[in-house]
């Protein structure tokens, strides 16, 4: 039995506009919800800080499953994401609005099984 599902992203030289786009990243935090079948807890998160090579938004928002986190960093134009849930979803799914909205080069990931 799995008490979770967890997909780790590797995006890579996404269109630099949407990653520095506040609006985009709030936008691609909503469709992903509903493409996946999640229910939202709450607002995105989307805040940019740090500084030289790690400067970028990061996003969470949280799931009534669990989470969905991002950071976006501008220097590389990469994005590394999670999304963790106790309730199934397809990675394909994710990736693809993943591609909607970045418009990267390459993706790798890899999902992993939660185990009780």
């Amino acid at each position: 039995m799995y008490w979770g599902y967890h997909l780790v992203l590797n995006v890579r030289d996404c269109l630099p506009k949407t990653i520095r786009s506040e609006e985009n990243i709030k936008n691609f935090a909503a469709h992903l919800v509903k493409q996946i079948d999640m229910v939202a807890f709450g607002d995105a998160i989307v805040v940019h800080f740090g500084s030289d090579n790690k400067a970028g938004y990061t996003l969470v928002q949280l799931i009534e499953t669990s989470n969905i986190c991002a950071h976006f960093v501008e220097e590389t134009n990469d994005i590394y994401l999670d999304v963790f849930s106790c309730k199934p979803f397809e990675s394909e799914t994710v990736v693809a609005v993943v591609n909607e909205y970045f418009s990267p080069k390459s993706t790798k990931g890899q999902f992993l099984y939660r185990q009780a």
